[in-house]
């Protein structure tokens, strides 16, 4: 289900698109353990929010909080889209489940990895929609 509106100069499907080709390079970013292309996903003063975790705020906390994940566990995931909605001229807010598994990688030990996601977006100066604040929580159940 994807709800847009349209925006000033471009139409939803511009904005949409945009969007998700952030979200490609992210899920890309994610599942070859690079911060740096990480951190092109995000504006500069983005925020993170991790379960059980602070808030990672601005660029170079998000980089060593990223740089910490890819040392402890190995990305092996798919994003689906399943709303993206405009909020205003330069905000959008976009839902995601993300599927698959991760590597922890201090036992090599594959697992089951599923999510939910809410990502904010916000459209800068120079036209490009990065990533302005970024909070998931799993969907896998409880372990008993």
């Amino acid at each position: 289900m994807k709800n847009l509106v349209k925006s000033a100069g471009k139409t939803a499907d511009v904005v949409q698109a945009d969007i998700e080709k952030v979200l490609q390079t992210y899920e890309a970013a994610l599942n070859a353990s690079d911060t740096d292309t990480v951190l092109t996903a995000f504006a500069p003063d983005g925020v993170f929010m991790a379960p059980n975790s602070p808030s990672t705020v601005g660029a170079d906390a998000i980089r060593a909080a990223y740089s910490g994940i890819f040392q402890m566990i190995t990305f092996d995931t798919e994003l689906t889209v399943e709303e993206i909605v405009q909020v205003a001229p330069n905000w959008a807010f976009v839902r995601t489940s993300s599927n698959g598994h991760v590597t922890v990688n201090a036992i090599k030990q594959r697992v089951p990895d599923a999510n939910h996601e809410l990502f904010i977006f916000h459209q800068g100066d120079d036209d490009a929609w990065k990533i302005a604040r970024y909070s998931f929580a799993t969907t896998n159940p409880l372990p008993r």
